[in-house]
């Protein structure tokens, strides 16, 4: 029978007519998905019609409504029935017998049904006092009577509502972001409610609303698809239970998922969280638009008067090469050539998380639709950018759903395909799989400052639970992934080596500490073997902790973390024969030697800019990764303030350091004088570097003393408005124990920021010391710095001066 004949048969044979033929409807086999849903609302659109036929003869001036999700035509099952019987007012007893005719057969079915009886005035008075109201009012659909008075009163509500959008639009913001308060992320929930939960049946209505407007709208692509899949499961759902419910429940999954002819409940659940979340990345944007229109509307008006008129120009300002700041988002530089610059994405979204900030939905689109695949290993900007936007803390969080909505995380990781929304049935786990991942980088992000490679942790962190989109020990497998994915993003062979044992042996410090007893010495002996060195220890230490946190508030304890800081004491001691020794000077190159004669000879500073312009070779790929930018020589007459006014002139020039090294030269035998050597790894922040020429006259008068290096940074950055950023963790400054016989080392971790090498190497300076050697790493937006210092006669520090300098480093760091 076709869902025609049902209707005639319902037509034919009143209230049990109907009832037979609905239960025929969503039974038969044939019709599911959206056909249902419009043959149900058909259905019970004829049945309703004869009712009011039957029982309005007659009369004028009055019609029935349907509104809510009845008004979209989107019955499910179990649905209510959202009707409105709307009148002109001119005989209230006549419709209140209307009403009941009507209403008393749905009960009778034992149908639910949400009503009201009112004129066109009353029914806009509720809607301007009951948001709710005048949400299903939005979607009004004429069923039967006066056609007239119902499309007055859609016309009407409309236009209040566009009228009435700077008010109400807010209002409806609040009021989704309370329910989700209440409800939680649908994307993450075991048990998720389909309706309620954000993301969902009542945000995707939202947006409509919004989109009614006229102020703002959602991004369409995929977002009637993911309502779509929403419903089906909802009917779904429905008639597996026989309730009309929206929680998908644990127990009921299995039979939904079959009802939908889906493998499994996993299947189930991912379908529902990928849905969700194109929902809840439409409504992100989409209220960042509102908002954003808002403001516009408040502030124009006085520009106006000020410009006299003329439309203010929105102000841009740089973030990165090819990156600006503008209204409050990241978008593409005007310049920027997405088709020609492979590592756009990930500097654009690095860029946007660090200064926590959104990238702009266009930003985001076209850069997935010209930006070319990375080489294969990447280069070094690349894997710099993804330990930046790893290390940025919780506004990350936006910044990869931004990316990931338009696939260019999978593009970029194609592994993070088997892991995106895996759902973890484990009632510890919080998040899914992927959001998981992100997670523990967000939490590994604050500490950064207790390790010495915190680009390896941050990467360590995304990768360790990447093995769960495979069969087996996931840790197993992960180790596997991590190999690859390490190697593709061009790190070399022992930070390969590193990753790799993070991630097979991310459970085992807490796995061995909670469940092995720690005074047998095979216990410590065993995870002493796992792990082989300190700085491995040091990096698992670090990961076990930010994993714990990132799964949920039962994963980590006060208990659980004082048992893994006893187990890492223990292997520490069974690897501390692994002592950092004092660097050895490596013999100077004939071009170091050639610069720090010249240097001698002139009394001034000599320097050589090379850039690095050869695609890595495969030695570079399996060994030292391959330089960032150029390579800066410096040679300079030994004396004091180098270090302060070479980084000032670099940071004035928006030079950025990635590497840096400084030593004394041995010069050769006949030749007087004493030289330092200094060899940096340098990056132009924007467009092109500045000629050497000019980099060696600002260097000549910052030695001289006749450049203010800190009047000319503190100009510039007056210059650009302050932008919140990331809270990155505070600086931590520290003396290194017996890492040199022949200097003090103070270890400096502090988060990157123009000028951060200026600021140490004056208060250096200040505090009267003497830097013999200096390593200083940038990784990603993370300073990992060593100075070996000693007293002006040569010798290292006594304690005392050393923990004075060390307060020194602490106070301009906090300043």
């Amino acid at each position: 029978m076709t869902s025609t004949d049902v209707r005639k048969e319902a037509e034919n044979s009143g209230p049990s007519g109907y009832a037979a033929a609905r239960l025929r409807l969503l039974t038969e086999g044939a019709q599911s998905g959206p056909p249902r849903r419009t043959a149900l609302s058909a259905l019970t659109d004829d049945w309703l019609s004869g009712l009011f036929g039957a029982g309005a003869e007659g009369l004028r001036g009055v019609s029935l409504v349907a509104v809510g999700g009845y008004g979209r035509g989107e019955l499910s099952p179990r649905s209510d029935l959202d009707l409105l019987l709307l009148h002109d007012g001119s005989d209230s007893g006549v419709v209140a017998a209307l009403a009941d005719r009507i209403w008393y057969p749905v009960w009778d079915l034992g149908l639910a049904l949400d009503h009201s009886v009112r004129t066109p005035a009353e029914a806009r008075k509720t809607a301007a006092e009951d948001l709710k109201a005048q949400l299903g009012l939005l979607d009004a659909r004429h069923l039967a009577g006066d056609l007239g008075l119902t499309a007055g009163l859609r016309t009407a509500v409309l236009a209040d509502w566009r009228n009435q959008a700077p008010k109400r639009l807010p209002e409806l913001q609040e009021l989704c972001a309370e329910r989700a308060e209440r409800q939680g992320e649908l994307q993450y929930l075991l048990e998720p409610d389909l309706k309620e939960a954000q993301g969902g049946l009542r945000d995707a209505t939202a947006l409509r609303a919004v989109a009614a407007s006229w102020l703002a709208d959602a991004p369409r692509e995929g977002l009637d698809d993911a309502r779509r899949r929403l419903l089906d499961v909802r009917d779904a759902l429905h008639l597996t239970t026989g309730r009309a419910t929206d929680r998908l429940a644990l127990q009921e999954q299995d039979q939904v998922a079959a009802e939908l002819g889906l493998l499994d409940a996993d299947t189930l659940l991912r379908q529902v969280y990928e849905a969700a979340r194109v929902i809840s990345y439409a409504s992100d944007v989409t209220w960042r638009e509102v908002g954003r229109v808002l403001r516009s509307r408040a502030v124009r008006p006085r520009l106006r008067a000020m410009l006299g008129g003329g439309k203010p120009v929105a102000e841009r300002s740089p973030l990165a090469e090819g990156v600006v700041e503008q209204d409050g988002e990241v978008v593409l530089a005007r310049a920027a050539r997405p088709e020609r610059d492979p590592v756009l994405p990930l500097r654009a979204a690095a860029a946007a998380a660090q200064a926590g900030l959104p990238l702009s939905l266009h930003a985001v689109r076209r850069l997935a639709a010209a930006v070319r695949p990375l080489p294969t290993p990447w280069p070094a900007e690349a894997r710099e950018q993804l330990v930046t936007l790893l290390g940025s803390g919780p506004s990350t969080i936006d910044v990869w759903e931004a990316l990931e909505a338009e696939g260019l995380i999978t593009r970029l990781l194609p592994d993070w395909e088997r892991v995106r929304c895996r759902p973890q049935r484990n009632a510890v786990h919080i998040w899914t799989v992927d959001r998981h991942l992100i997670e523990t980088a967000v939490r590994a992000s604050e500490f950064t400052r207790r390790v010495h490679r915190p680009d390896l942790l941050l990467v360590a962190a995304l990768l360790h639970d990447i093995g769960k989109g495979w069969p087996g020990d996931h840790s197993v497998a992960g180790e596997i992934i991590a190999k690859d994915v390490a190697a593709r993003i061009g790190f070399d062979r022992a930070d390969v080596t590193v990753l790799s044992t993070l991630v097979r042996h991310h459970l085992l410090l807490v796995d061995t500490a909670t469940r092995r007893d720690l005074e047998d010495p095979a216990t410590v002996r065993s995870v002493a073997e796992a792990v082989r060195s300190q700085s491995t220890l040091e990096l698992l230490h670090a990961l076990t902790e930010a994993d714990a946190l990132a799964t949920g508030p039962a994963a980590w304890s006060s208990w659980r973390g004082s048992l893994v800081a006893d187990l890492v004491k223990r292997v520490s001691a069974v690897l501390s024969g692994d002592t950092p020794e004092d660097p050895e000077a490596a013999a100077p190159t004939a071009e170091q030697e050639r610069l720090a004669i010249e240097a001698v000879a002139t009394g001034g500073p000599v320097l050589a800019l090379r850039a690095q312009t050869e695609p890595p070779t495969e030695e570079q790929s399996s060994g030292d990764p391959e330089p960032l930018g150029v390579e800066l020589l410096i040679a300079v007459p030994d004396r004091g303030g180098v270090l302060p006014a070479v980084a000032g002139v670099l940071a004035m020039h928006r030079l950025t350091v990635r590497t840096a090294e400084l030593r004394a030269l041995d010069l050769p035998d006949g030749v007087d004088g004493s030289v330092l050597l200094l060899n940096w790894r340098v990056a132009a922040e924007y467009g092109s570097l500045p000629q050497a020429a000019r980099l060696r006259a600002d260097l000549v008068r910052a030695l001289e003393g006749s450049l203010d290096i800190a009047g000319r940074l503190a100009e510039r950055d007056a210059a650009y408005p302050r932008r919140r950023g990331v809270v990155a963790p505070p600086a931590r400054v520290k003396v290194a124990p017996a890492a040199s016989r022949l200097a003090t080392v103070i270890e400096v971790r502090a988060h990157d920021a123009p000028g951060l090498l200026h600021r140490i190497g004056r208060a250096l300076d200040e505090a009267k010391v003497r830097v013999r050697s200096m390593h200083v790493s940038t990784l990603g937006a993370n300073a990992v710095d060593a100075f070996y210092v000693t007293g002006p006669e040569g010798a290292p520090l006594p304690g005392a001066e050393a923990a004075g300098v060390v307060r020194r480093l602490e106070e301009t760091l906090r300043g």
